[in-house]
């Protein structure tokens, strides 16, 4: 099969979840013998010299790439506000030598699929019909209408909160727009399946979660046991609020019989008002890490305590693969099928929490056998091999 995929960041280097995810699947593709084009913008915010790619992922995908700046501009933020009906946050990639590349990318290979990664290239679907007659799918990475609204409620500015709800409202009418206009969903979980399903019943679609490639993901050796880590990107919301949550409502349960560092944080694009609220001598910033793996394997217990959210967080995924003991919320384990006190421990007070923190630290058999059945777990659900190639099948029984 010969497929097209449009992205709104190049996904070199995989240090963010959607980086991955995208990245992954498309080398997963290739691997089952599609041919896999990508087309994506090359963000000042997270730019990457396409030509430093690795060769032998240059060889599985070839990567076109528009440069684009994307950054935050207020006055068309407002203009959008006052005088459109799209989502600033998809009006941002609205581009004229994006749409010509792709164009001429139509005209000069006969695609059978286009997949777009997520909803905010939904413009470029009209060129795509005028152009091809591939058939259209769209990998939802997350719905995103919820991340927004759920942002919103944990807003108490007033005029913030208004905004965000105003934009979750336009996010949530854009995707249902695209329902109608793709031939297909491939959302990266169950939950966000059904979702979708509830704003378009009838329309075709496959769960294809992201794959890992365990062989990257050697067992880290066992550190000192009260080492706790969070690792994520810092200019995602979610991530943000749900570290502020963890200072405020579990940190003071923690620190009730202990003076020593805490929490290990890093992860890239840090707002600098952000790190100013999470100032606490038992919270370690380590900024953005070079290597994500090296980081993980310093320390032993993984905390994501996220609160608002959808789609899989790959982060746990990556840190169960390395044989880490997670403890995360109900949210941040949406999307994947664990078995709390087998392969990782949720709660959702920050009482509840810290004392799953504290058992992990005290009782090492515990601690053990979740590490162990977590590796097993990715091993056994998430073979990226396995996952492209039901991907493919389902490509070819829909073409």
């Amino acid at each position: 099969m010969n497929i097209l995929i449009l992205s709104s960041k190049l996904p070199y280097p995989p240090k963010d979840g959607g980086a991955i995810a995208t990245l992954n699947l498309s080398t997963g593709l290739s691997e089952t013998g599609c041919s896999v084009t990508m087309l994506s913008f090359n963000t000042k915010k997270h730019f990457f010299p396409p030509e430093k790619i690795p060769a032998d992922i240059q060889k599985k995908i070839k990567f076109e790439s528009v440069e684009i700046d994307t950054s935050l501009r207020l006055l068309k933020a407002l203009k959008n506000l006052l005088f459109s009906r799209q989502p600033y946050i998809s009006e941002r990639f609205i581009n004229n030598e994006y749409e010509s590349l792709l164009e001429k990318l139509l005209g000069e290979s006969k695609f059978d699929i286009v997949q777009i990664e997520g909803p905010y290239l939904a413009h470029y679907i009209p060129v795509i019909r005028k152009f091809s007659k591939a058939k259209i799918s769209l990998r939802a990475h997350n719905i995103e209408h919820e991340i927004w609204k759920g942002k919103a409620r944990n807003e108490r500015a007033i005029f913030p909160r208004l905004y965000l709800y105003k934009l979750a409202k336009r996010i949530k009418r854009m995707e249902e727009q695209i329902l109608k206009d793709i031939d297909f969903i491939i959302p990266i979980s169950d939950r966000d399946h059904d979702k979708l399903r509830a704003l378009k019943p009838n329309i075709p679609g496959i769960t294809i979660p992201t794959g890992i490639n365990i062989q990257d993901y050697p067992a880290s050796r066992r550190v000192s046991d009260n080492t706790i880590f969070f690792l994520g990107s810092l200019d995602w919301l979610p991530n943000q609020e749900g570290l502020r949550w963890f200072k405020k409502n579990v940190l003071p349960h923690l620190m009730e019989n202990s003076q020593d560092p805490i929490l290990h944080f890093a992860g890239r694009n840090a707002p600098s008002e952000f790190l100013q609220s999470m100032k606490h001598p038992a919270l370690v910033y380590h900024g953005e890490v070079e290597d994500a793996l090296t980081f993980m394997g310093k320390y032993n217990i993984m905390a994501v305590p996220l609160l608002t959210g959808s789609g899989i967080r790959i982060k746990i995924l990556e840190g169960m693969a390395t044989g880490k003991c997670i403890v995360t919320t109900s949210i941040g384990a949406e999307g994947i099928p664990l078995t709390q006190g087998e392969n990782i421990l949720i709660a959702n007070d920050g009482e509840s929490f810290a004392n799953h923190l504290k058992s992990l630290i005290s009782n090492k058999e515990l601690s053990e056998r979740i590490s162990l059945n977590a590796r097993k777990f990715i091993q056994e659900n998430f073979d990226n091999f396995a996952i492209s190639s039901r991907l493919r099948d389902f490509y070819k029984q829909q073409s």
